[in-house]
C-alpha cells in the first residue's frame, strides 16, 4: 500500500489552462492507454483557457481537476453535445499522471464527474471508450456500474499495432 496524498478536487478554471495542457501532454506520453500521443493537444492556452470558460455556461460538459499543492495532477471531463437528440450523452475521460497511480486519485475523479452528473439536469447516459489491455480503468469502470456495450476490434493504433477497445456505458 502507497503513502496516503491529500488532494483537491475541483471544477477546472480559466487560468488552469496551462497547467491542464502541460499535464495532459505529459501523460500523453507515459502510457500507450490516451488517443493523444508525441503530437500534443495542438490547442494553444488561450483556446484552452476559451474551452475551459465555456463549460460554466454548458448544462453537459464539465471538467474536473486533481490537485497536490497547486500542479494538476489528473483530470476528468463530461463532453457532451449541444444537439437536442443527443445532448443527454456525455463522454467520460480521465487521466491521472502515472506518477500518482495506486492512490485512489482516478476513484476521486470518477465519483466527483458522477455526483455532477447525477445532479445535471440534462446527463443520463455516460459512455467511454478504454483500450482492452487497461485492466486497471476497466475494473474502476466496472465498479462504478460501466457495462462492456462492445469492442472495436482495432480501435487504435500504439506503435503501428492495432489494439481492441471496449466500448463501455453506465445510465444516470
Amino acid at each position: 500500500m502507497r503513502e496516503k496524498i491529500e488532494i483537491g478536487i475541483r471544477e477546472a478554471i480559466p487560468t488552469d489552462a496551462k497547467a491542464l495542457l502541460n499535464c495532459l501532454e505529459k501523460t500523453a506520453l507515459q502510457t500507450g492507454f490516451m488517443t493523444m500521443g508525441e503530437e500534443g493537444s495542438g490547442l494553444t492556452v488561450e483556446e484552452e483557457s476559451r474551452y475551459i470558460a465555456k463549460l460554466y455556461d454548458s448544462p453537459n460538459n464539465c471538467l474536473i481537476v486533481a490537485l497536490l499543492d497547486d500542479k494538476i495532477i489528473g483530470m476528468a471531463s463530461i463532453h457532451a453535445s449541444d444537439k437536442p437528440k443527443i445532448n443527454h450523452i456525455g463522454e467520460l475521460g480521465i487521466v491521472v499522471d502515472k506518477e500518482y497511480w495506486g492512490f485512489k486519485i482516478g476513484t476521486e475523479l470518477l465519483e466527483e464527474v458522477l455526483r455532477w452528473a447525477e445532479d445535471s439536469e440534462t446527463i443520463n447516459r455516460i459512455e467511454l471508450k478504454v483500450q482492452q489491455r487497461n485492466e486497471r480503468a476497466i475494473h474502476l469502470y466496472e465498479k462504478y456500474g460501466f457495462e462492456l456495450e462492445g469492442v472495436m476490434q482495432r480501435g487504435v493504433r500504439d506503435d503501428g499495432e492495432f489494439l481492441p477497445v471496449c466500448m463501455m456505458s453506465k445510465l444516470i
